[in-house]
């Protein structure tokens, strides 16, 4: 396993303004061995990137000694396949082909994917989705994505989220399963599982279904997103995820994914975690 950090991890990073070529010499100097863009709408990674360019950040990376292995994005939360609204659900099936473009000519063969929501946590005025109604869509869309994925040869990755959606270990499973697709599969996000569940049951649940993993850390006593917390300081039972990925054979990237930044001297939380990191990976 190698470790890896997110680009929304770096001030700028969530808005879209922090320099690629400075977020990949941060990341190899606070000894980070993967990274993971996030392609948004506008800013420095966005829908529009070219072959050409993508060619380019790739090298910078090589360049700087870390290596490109997956691409996030926000963009699931504005519209998703599960929408109520025609034209968002196919803005959002063409911006996930684009996704899936501009990942494998950044060289990398993950791309999260969040194929609907029930509602959004931090959004109180978004739709609130049947449940049922969202699974079928999602189903329905993931299908015809899925043939982009294969020929682009980058998998789906359903990231498990606040969101209401595909809630167990079991649900999860049976969804990645029921399209018979080597491209689909799981984005396991340890510290999202915390506020009803174990990661350690979900990892042993889901196995080799797992094709890349987020690392945050949570405190359950908080029971909101302010229980998110620095790893190693919240209820993550560490010695059991690791545990469970080794038994399942799990041998990607660790991602860290840490949001929301510090107040003041943010790069230290991205020092923190390196060393953080290190430790989880000697467990």
């Amino acid at each position: 396993m190698k470790k890896g950090i997110n680009y929304w991890s770096f001030p700028g990073g969530l808005e879209g303004t922090k320099e690629l070529r400075e977020f990949f010499a941060q990341s190899a100097e606070f000894g980070f061995e993967t990274v993971e863009l996030c392609i948004g709408e506008a800013g420095k990674f966005n829908l529009k990137m070219t072959e050409k360019q993508c060619s380019d950040i790739r090298a910078q990376a090589e360049k700087k000694g870390v290596q490109i292995t997956s691409c996030a994005s926000g963009i699931y939360w504005g519209y998703n396949l599960g929408c109520n609204k025609v034209v968002d659900r196919n803005k959002a099936e063409q911006a996930v082909k684009h996704m899936l473009q501009i990942t494998q000519w950044l060289g990398a063969d993950a791309l999260l994917f969040i194929p609907a929501a029930v509602d959004i946590f931090f959004n109180p005025s978004a739709e609130v989705l049947s449940y049922d109604v969202a699974y079928s869509r999602a189903r329905e869309g993931t299908h015809r994505l899925l043939r982009v994925a294969e020929q682009c040869r980058v998998s789906l990755c359903v990231e498990n989220v606040w969101n209401k959606f595909l809630l167990s270990p079991l649900e999860m499973r049976d969804f990645i399963d029921g399209f018979n697709s080597e491209f689909i599969g799981s984005y396991f996000d340890v510290g999202n599982v915390l506020a009803t569940g174990y990661p350690e049951q979900w990892v042993r649940i889901l196995g080799k279904r797992i094709r890349r993993v987020h690392l945050k850390d949570y405190r359950v006593a908080v029971g909101t997103a302010d229980g998110f917390c620095d790893l190693l300081e919240g209820d993550v039972n560490w010695p059991e995820v690791m545990r469970a990925l080794k038994t399942v054979g799990y041998d990607g990237p660790l991602t860290a994914e840490l949001i929301p930044l510090y107040k003041h001297q943010a790069l230290t939380r991205v020092k923190n975690a390196s060393a953080a990191i290190d430790a989880i990976l000697a467990m």
